[in-house]
């Protein structure tokens, strides 16, 4: 594996962590570890050392992303050590994770962290240790863990990160043991025995091979030793024996399986694994023999794909399940489909309007994207047209093969080699998916076959994807269109308002906000909120505003405004549970639909006699600054949610209007979180406002709302109104 590592891996910080690392391996007495490392982004961990397994069995989790299900993406989350002592609890927490992990063992992820986060570590054990840790084992795991951290932060300061290694690496446990040629009487002893023996290290390569063993195989020493057996014995290249092999060295529990060597010798392969690498016995089998030979592998056309191969294809359908938005598509392809193949480009089209529009690319330059954009199907520029169009794969191993058929494509991209996959659903094109290489790379069939295979999946993802995108954006465009567009302008008033849609999900919200302008010394503000997340909710809440914005129009007092909208509201309930002539639905007349309750705040403004009138229908206090500094809810007795009540009434509430003072309108969406009292939350609302500079009103709202402006997870939208009395008009 050094090949892998690049060439500032012998840095003295790189030696210390590897030591380190290897040492708390060794030291808990752990079959395999692994250190993952956050990327600089924060978003990703990237499997950086691996100890007592080779680096291609973790090909389908080198790239752990941050919000992923998975024990070390957690332990880094949540900052805790993450314990999975069976396989029945893996299944049962952990899924996708145990998915590609289907064997017996125990696990535990522990967060590395120091002065900040630098990732997690994993450690696994067989299945025969206690299904339990003691507190002194989480003690050393977790010193360990800090220990690997100081020396990141070290590595980091000295510009010799480990966290920048492109591939992760093989690190060997230092156990001592090491797979030296053996000598004279211990040979003599194996040639002894009947049947053949061999080794294996870990990486899967034969170290030893008696004589006997040759016979059996069917070849010389020198043809198996430096091999792995599916390379150097095509009759063992087959996933269910490498399966074998993997159940071996992740279990560290004997193993064993039945093999035929062509035409027709079956073999009892037994298996032996510990942490230097496995002992092999090979003898006839005498048990039983099947009623059909195997055929002879080295005859097939195509050949199966490996295990190793078989695994990931798993995790990443898995993957593809989960992913939400087009670019969620592309960065799960470019972060973990790329690298699984060795690609270095990726373009991700879809088919729209008779040409092939790029939805997502990496590796390109942007010409060249530019240039590739927009192409008709019917193209004969590059393959994609002719790909979707007949459904078939379509590979170029290097330049000369693609100039052949398409004469200008490979000096657009520059690239060596291609696999152009169709993207089809059902027979219908969406689109297509192109892989690409810096350097000429044949397609061996088995990988042709994942690639086909995977095509069909991300076609499924991609096209749920685009599905989603485009009933997103027309959902959050119609409740864009019902707020309003611009705020009207108020002689001595300041106005700023906001509006976040919610980060999660694929339904909407009905929060509103408005500003009516009533004469020359008077305004209504007035925010609200419809209960329910969809469609449904957003032409709602046009309703309520349209109701609120008439009434007050009228110069109609705030309790009648609420008052008058609340009846609209129960009306349209009734009417919707009437039941059509002849038809009973056991429900009350006068029941409302749950989905009609509205809470809503509005506020007269007077700016004249300096005066403000609010009403509360169930919704949140607004928070008040006056000029000398002091801030704080305003209490305003609420009364009932619009839509419950037809004959509810609506207390009011008075409070002066001063120069200088900041009134502030929100919806629970800003103050509401699990787990957190209403009360501190609007008290934490009313601290950051006291503290907020309110020379720029636009600056102030992005205060107020902290780090949902930016990075925050919201599960419900947010609208806010911030008013400021400028002057006495």
């Amino acid at each position: 594996m050094g090949g892998m590592t690049g060439t500032g891996d012998a840095a003295p910080d790189t030696d210390a962590l590897d030591a380190a690392f290897a040492e708390t391996v060794r030291r808990t007495g752990a079959s395999i570890g692994a250190l993952y490392l956050l990327a600089p982004d924060d978003r990703l961990l990237r499997l950086n050392l691996l100890c007592g397994a080779p680096v291609e069995f973790a090909a389908p989790w080198a790239k752990v992303p941050l919000a992923s299900p998975a024990p070390v993406a957690e332990a880094v989350r949540e900052d805790r050590l993450v314990w999975v002592g069976s396989q029945e609890e893996m299944v049962r927490s952990y899924p996708r994770t145990a998915l590609v992990l289907p064997y017996p063992l125990a696990l535990v992820a522990a967060p590395v962290s120091g002065v900040r986060q630098c990732g997690s570590l994993l450690l696994m054990w067989p299945a025969t240790r206690p299904p339990y840790m003691t507190q002194r084992e989480r003690g050393n795991i977790t010193s360990s863990c800090r220990r690997l951290a100081r020396l990141l932060e070290e590595a980091a300061e000295s510009d010799g990160s480990p966290a920048r290694r492109e591939q992760p690496r093989a690190v060997p446990v230092g156990t001592g043991r090491r797979s030296a040629n053996p000598a004279a009487a211990l040979s003599d002893f194996v040639e002894r025995l009947p049947g053949g023996s061999c080794a294996v290290d870990l990486e899967g390569r034969f170290t030893y091979v008696s004589s006997g063993a040759c016979e059996l195989l069917g070849r010389a020493a020198d043809q198996l030793l430096g091999t792995q057996p599916w390379q150097s014995l095509r009759w063992l290249d087959d996933p269910a024996y490498e399966d074998r092999y993997r159940a071996a060295v992740i279990s560290r529990e004997p193993v064993s399986f039945t093999a035929c060597r062509p035409p027709d010798q079956w073999l009892d392969i037994h298996l032996y694994p510990d942490a230097s690498g496995i002992s092999a016995r090979i003898v006839p089998s005498g048990a039983h023999t099947p009623p059909s030979p195997a055929p002879d592998r080295s005859a097939r056309a195509p050949t199966a794909a490996r295990a190793g191969q078989l695994y990931q294809l798993l995790h990443l359908a898995a993957a593809l399940t989960e992913v939400v938005g087009v670019q969620d598509v592309v960065d799960l392809v470019a972060d973990q489909i790329m690298p699984a193949f060795g690609a270095r480009g990726l373009v991700l089209s879809t088919a729209d309007a008779g040409r092939l529009r790029i939805t997502g690319h990496r590796g390109y330059a942007p010409h060249t994207i530019r240039h590739l954009d927009g192409l008709p199907l019917d193209t004969t520029f590059t393959p994609a047209g002719q790909v979707l169009d007949s459904g078939t794969p379509a590979f170029f191993a290097d330049p000369e093969e693609m100039r052949r058929g398409y004469p200008e494509a490979p000096m657009v991209s520059g690239k060596q080699a291609w696999a152009f996959l169709p993207l089809i659903i059902s027979g219908r094109p969406v689109g297509v998916c192109v892989l690409s290489y810096d350097s000429p790379h044949t397609f061996p069939a088995e990988e042709r076959a994942v690639m086909t295979s995977l095509a069909g999946l991300i076609a499924q993802a991609f096209d749920r994807a685009r599905l989603y995108d485009t009933k997103h954006a027309l959902a959050h465009g119609l409740q864009q269109a019902l707020l309003p567009r611009g705020l009207p302008q108020v002689n001595g008033l300041k106005v700023a308002a906001r509006y976040l849609p919610a980060t999660r999900g694929m339904e909407i919200g009905g929060d509103f906000y408005d500003l009516i302008r009533l004469g020359d010394t008077a305004a209504a503000a007035v925010i609200g909120d419809v209960q329910g997340h969809n469609v449904a909710a957003a032409a709602l809440m046009g309703q309520v505003r349209t109701g609120v914005h008439a009434h007050a129009t009228l110069g109609t007092p705030p309790d009648q405004v609420l008052h008058r909208t609340n009846r609209l509201l129960t009306d349209l309930g009734r009417a919707a549970r009437v039941p059509p002539a002849g038809r009973t639905t056991g429900l009350s007349q006068h029941a409302p639909a749950p989905d009609l309750f509205t809470s809503c705040l509005y506020a007269h403004l007077d700016l004249a006699r300096g005066r403000a009138t609010l009403a509360s229908a169930g919704h949140p206090p607004p928070v008040l600054r006056l000029p000398d500094g002091e801030t704080r809810p305003v209490v305003v007795p609420p009364g009932p949610l619009l839509g419950i009540d037809p004959d509810a009434v609506f207390p009011v509430t008075e409070i002066p209007l001063t120069t200088g003072m900041l009134l502030v309108l929100y919806t629970d969406g800003l103050v509401e979180s699990p787990g957190t009292d209403l009360d501190d939350s609007i008290a934490h609302l009313a601290d950051r406002l006291a503290a907020a500079d309110d020379r720029d009103l636009d600056l102030l709202i992005d205060t107020l709302l902290g780090k949902a402006a930016t990075t925050g997870q919201r599960t419900d939208d947010i609208a806010l109104l911030v008013l400021q009395q400028a002057t006495h008009p």
